[in-house]
């Protein structure tokens, strides 16, 4: 069931479903950028960023769309929707990504290209799992939508100027562009490049790419290493882990109370 589709059970948010969505906020806008558990390196990482090159800013712009891409269809081939809702298992996701980033801090920046691969599959998948948790049917357009506008999520951060950072408004941004799509997601991934749903993994690719460039830039310092590099990956899916959480309580509420009710409530709590 959509969320157009869902009945208003309410026209007034329970106590219980309001500290929920008030978390939800509390995830959403109080997070600076990706890196924000490497606070130690924060500084540094943000003068690396400021003095990255043009091409190499565009290198990871390229790298940032090709790994979502091949993950958003590698996953949604393969992650199954009939298994019983259940408590996601961030932790086994947590543990899977730390060890890529170990082996990819050993290797250096060489490893970096395919490092972030293996990562944002784990991470697509931890999300798609999140997802399913809330309620969601991971074969629906929707929710495959809905999983890769995660990616676009993330707080506000001073380098972000592709989209609007609220999360109502990244959501309507991020939903204009596929308007109109009603095929499958791995079938519109098959199809011609002036695909809608191609138009979105480009966008996303563009906030996702900060995040990346976050990422690349703190894997550079030399001191990093293999244990710098399991952190920075901890802190990577932690990350995406809040906004998948976020967003698909979020969701869960809409298909209880109706979008309006929710975007009406989240806008006016205070954090």
């Amino acid at each position: 069931m959509t969320i157009a589709e869902s009945k208003i059970h309410s026209d007034k948010i329970t106590a219980e479903d309001q500290a929920t969505l008030l978390l939800a906020k509390q995830r959403m806008e109080q997070v600076g950028w990706a890196m924000q558990g490497l606070n130690q390196v924060g500084n540094l990482i943000e003068k690396r960023l400021e003095l990255l090159p043009k091409k190499q800013q565009q290198w990871l712009q390229k790298v940032s769309y090709k790994v979502l891409y091949n993950v958003v269809r590698a996953n949604l081939l393969s992650m199954k929707n009939d298994q019983p809702k259940k408590v996601p298992l961030n932790m086994a996701y947590k543990a899977m990504v730390t060890t890529s980033g170990a082996v990819g801090g050993a290797f250096g920046i060489t490893a970096f290209a395919v490092d972030l691969g293996l990562t944002t599959k784990l991470m697509m998948r931890s999300i798609m799992d999140i997802a399913r948790s809330e309620g969601e049917n991971l074969g629906e357009l929707d929710t495959q939508l809905a999983c890769l506008q995660v990616f676009a999520l993330g707080g506000k951060t001073k380098h972000d100027n592709s989209l609007d950072t609220g999360y109502f408004a990244t959501r309507i941004a991020l939903n204009a562009a596929v308007k109109g799509s009603s095929t499958k997601l791995i079938e519109s991934l098959l199809v011609t490049s002036s695909s809608p749903l191609l138009k979105l993994i480009s966008i996303v690719a563009s906030r996702f790419s900060i995040q990346v460039s976050e990422k690349f830039v703190a894997q550079a310092i030399p001191v990093v290493g293999a244990v710098g590099g399991a952190s920075i990956n901890l802190a990577f899916i932690q990350h995406f882990q809040n906004m998948a959480q976020a967003h698909f309580s979020i969701r869960r509420l809409e298909r209880k109370y109706g979008e309006s009710l929710v975007r009406k409530s989240y806008e006016g709590l205070t954090i």
